[in-house]
């Protein structure tokens, strides 16, 4: 499978959902991938740059709210880091499109065991979260416009 971004399709785990995002203009999994739209606007060095850019307001952000500092963002499916977050009323809702590749990282919380912070962002947001294994007991900490 030919990629856009470069990245190598034989060691992902999701390679039997996914259609190739050559084959399909940067929407192997039927959403906008941001690596693809970036590449495609400006080239790699473009992508590279806004990458290196939102890292920096990442951990602007995780570091005023006492968060560790992420150390890479990484191109995941919305499908995968898509969590139910219980709202006041009980009601659970998730945020992201199951369709679309987001940036992120998940950074592990020293001493605290199983648990999780997780960021994920476009270039119209940043989501901060943290979880448990698994993605259990998800709980929104920001969600920023960007």
């Amino acid at each position: 499978m030919s990629t856009i971004c470069g990245a190598n399709c034989g060691e992902c785990g999701f390679k039997d959902k996914c259609r190739g995002c050559a084959q399909t203009c940067g929407r192997p999994f039927g959403g906008a991938c941001v690596a693809a739209e970036y590449i495609k606007a400006g080239g790699r060095e473009e992508y590279a740059g806004f990458k290196q850019k939102l890292l920096a307001e990442i951990n602007e952000l995780l570091c005023a709210n006492g968060i560790p500092r992420a150390e890479a963002l990484y191109e995941l499916a919305g499908f995968y880091v898509n969590l139910a977050y219980p709202l006041p009323s009980g009601e659970e809702v998730k945020l992201l499109d199951d369709k679309k590749i987001y940036l992120g990282a998940q950074i592990e919380s020293a001493g605290a065991g199983d648990f999780c912070f997780g960021v994920i962002a476009d270039t119209t947001f940043i989501l901060v979260c943290s979880y448990g294994a698994n993605g259990s007991e998800p709980e929104l900490l920001l969600y920023k416009k960007r």
